[in-house]
């Protein structure tokens, strides 16, 4: 293995699964509850978005294999200002994310040790645990959490991918009846929906980021980048599916572990401890994939000088240690600011607020390859542009002023790194 570039080809295609298969899978069946039949619609709508999306970050990887991901495609092609609100806003979506990955964590192991989140304030030190458990692991090193996201990837896409071939012969197609549960129009309710389910498929251009780390760039990027999509993808649609199919609307509204539920009821109780189980180890997985990401994007802004200088430096084990602590730190002022919501609404304020902020870098990759790209792809990635835009009017009035109150808070930084000083 290449010292300097410790992540092969199967590491990056864990690092893109690990990502996008986290927490989504087992609590959006309770964010979709209230929708009814009309989310399968929207599962269509975002699977293809999704894919139009891998398959332009694909090319914009082939084109530019460098560390930063969605900052780096737009700066090269529209400039610093655009690149640094880029990665500030990405930055933003992903400590969110991880927030929102970290109580589902905490909702795993509670339907295992139901003490364990019995009040907001156990939940909340449940979900920070574990939190800090995957900031500790990255700190050891780029190798160590790449390793350590193959054995996860693992451990949870075989299980699910077992209970969700099984699970879709006993869907009740009456669960999905009325059609439209939701006071929304249809076309409202499908807008909503897209946003929703666009959670579980967020990750997709997880390995463009850390560029600098993966072997043989230009080449393994695009095909991890497709090829786990694909492969989660398939997966989540057909769990959460089965899921919203089994457990009546009614009792998923309000369930903090919906996969569980789901598979206690078809196979009893110790079904229902091994999905619990999978849940823990997938939100852990998708955690520490996160976690080691959160870092990589300040660390390619600031290189350029468009943030701190203390997130450019890298410790003894090779990891930029400053902006992992910072991240991780954030994503807990998140958690500790909104701990007393349940569990289930404090994930999908968390989920829309990170979705949100992920569609700015979404719609500016696409708009990259769109200006700079040949005449190759530039159907698919304005199909992707528009996707972009249609799944961020879903995330609804509150993601998108909290989302743009935390985009406009960036620019006094941006100013100050313009005016040349030095940050310790």
């Amino acid at each position: 293995m290449n010292a300097a570039r410790p992540l092969g080809l199967w590491s990056a295609i864990a690092l893109v699964v690990g990502s996008m298969i986290g927490s989504g899978i087992f609590l959006l069946p309770a964010s979709l509850a209230p929708y009814g039949g009309v989310s399968l619609v929207g599962w269509v709508v975002t699977l293809a978005g999704a894919l139009a999306l891998a398959l332009t970050f694909a090319r914009l990887a082939m084109r530019w294999p460098q560390t930063g991901g969605p900052y780096v495609f737009a700066r090269n092609a529209f400039g610093e200002l655009t690149g640094f609100l880029i990665a500030w806003s990405y930055w933003v979506s992903i400590w969110c994310a991880n927030a929102a990955i970290a109580v589902a964590f905490a909702g795993s192991v509670g339907a295992l040790f139901p003490a364990l989140t019995a009040t907001p304030v156990r939940a909340a030190a449940c979900a920070l645990g574990g939190l800090w458990l995957c900031a500790g692991i990255n700190l050891l090193g780029v190798r160590e959490a790449g390793r350590m996201q193959l054995v996860l990837t693992v451990l949870k896409f075989v299980p699910l991918l077992l209970f969700a071939l099984v699970a879709v012969w006993f869907i009740d197609r009456a669960q999905f009846v009325p059609f439209n549960r939701s006071s929304e129009s249809i076309p409202g309710a499908i807008n909503a929906t897209v946003a929703l389910t666009l959670w579980a498929l967020l990750g997709l251009e997880a390995a463009t980021v850390p560029a600098g780390a993966i072997v043989d760039a230009e080449r393994t990027i695009p095909r991890a980048t497709v090829v786990g999509t694909l492969l989660a993808g398939i997966v989540t649609v057909l769990a959460v599916s089965a899921v919203l199919g089994v457990v009546p609307g009614s009792q998923l509204k309000g369930s903090a572990a919906p996969m569980v539920d789901a598979a206690r009821m078809l196979w009893g109780p110790l079904a229902g401890i091994g999905i619990a189980a999978v849940a823990a180890i997938s939100c852990f997985g998708a955690l520490n994939g996160w976690v080691m990401i959160s870092a990589q994007v300040p660390l390619a802004a600031a290189r350029d000088g468009l943030l701190p200088a203390r997130f450019a430096t890298l410790d003894a084990n090779g990891t930029p240690a400053f902006g992992l602590v910072v991240s991780s730190l954030l994503a807990t002022l998140l958690v500790l600011s909104n701990y007393t919501r349940s569990l289930v609404s404090l994930f999908t304020f968390s989920i829309l607020l990170s979705t949100a902020a992920t569609l700015l870098p979404y719609l500016a990759g696409s708009a990259a390859w769109l200006r700079t790209g040949g005449a190759r792809g530039r159907v698919v990635a304005a199909f992707a542009l528009v996707y972009s835009l249609y799944a961020l009017v879903g995330t609804g009035r509150e993601s998108l002023v909290w989302g743009g109150a935390l985009l406009l808070a960036g620019l006094p930084v941006y100013a100050l790194s313009r005016r040349g000083r030095t940050y310790r």
